[in-house]
């Protein structure tokens, strides 16, 4: 495994900018390989590891340079559940493990650096600093994954019987004879809509009005 710098210089390229959100997503990944004993996740054990997050935000792609997992090698899983945390699986021995970021890591990053009033080099300079146990919580976990969600899976091909487009990964339903993929299926779901109409019909991008949950 690399440096925490030499990892965190990658992560700045790729993401384009260093924040404290890479911080703990590079120290994330550090741990969950090392935890697994995955030394070389982008080397020699690169077929070994597939990856879980639960957050689309600076972590994950940081998470992904460290781990090598992408969405299009099938090797890293999203869920969007808005935690900080991530699941590591070693498919070579079942073994699983969920890190999940502390809330407290900003009050402990307030009280080690006071001097600095920027939060977000104040984070950045602290969660370099403070110890694994400060910044996250530590879970093993099973993880049962279809034979489907593994990298390298050859599903069936088929098409849909409504809007006529291939469909991979078993991502379809049989209704009888047919087979309907999963927007035509549940269109009140999907994220988009069809315009009869062409672009014309929409002058500015639609936004969802927020509601509160619970």
């Amino acid at each position: 495994m690399e440096t925490l710098d030499a990892l965190l210089h990658e992560a700045e390229i790729a993401h384009g900018h260093l924040c404290a959100g890479q911080i703990l997503g590079v120290r994330m990944a550090m741990i969950g390989c090392d935890r697994l004993g995955i030394d070389e996740p982008r080397g020699k054990d690169r077929k070994r590891l597939v990856t879980f997050v639960e957050i689309d935000r600076c972590a994950t792609d940081a998470i992904g340079v460290v781990t090598g997992c992408r969405l299009g090698k099938r090797a890293l899983k999203f869920r969007d559940w808005g935690k900080m945390a991530a699941t590591f699986v070693d498919l070579s021995t079942g073994r699983a493990i969920r890190i999940a970021a502390r809330e407290s890591s900003k009050e402990l990053a307030r009280r080690l650096h006071p001097e600095i009033e920027n939060k977000n080099q104040q984070q950045m300079t602290a969660y370099r600093e403070l110890p694994d146990a400060d910044l996250f919580t530590e879970q093993w976990v099973s993880v049962k994954l279809h034979p489907r969600e593994f990298p390298g899976y050859k599903g069936e091909r088929v098409t849909c019987s409504i809007c006529g487009e291939s469909i991979n990964y078993d991502r379809f339903i049989r209704d009888g004879e047919a087979v309907v993929c999963l927007a035509c299926a549940h269109p009140e779901d999907r994220y988009f809509q069809p315009l009869p109409d062409g672009p014309e019909s929409v002058t500015a991008p639609v936004a969802i009005p927020e509601t509160r949950r619970g």
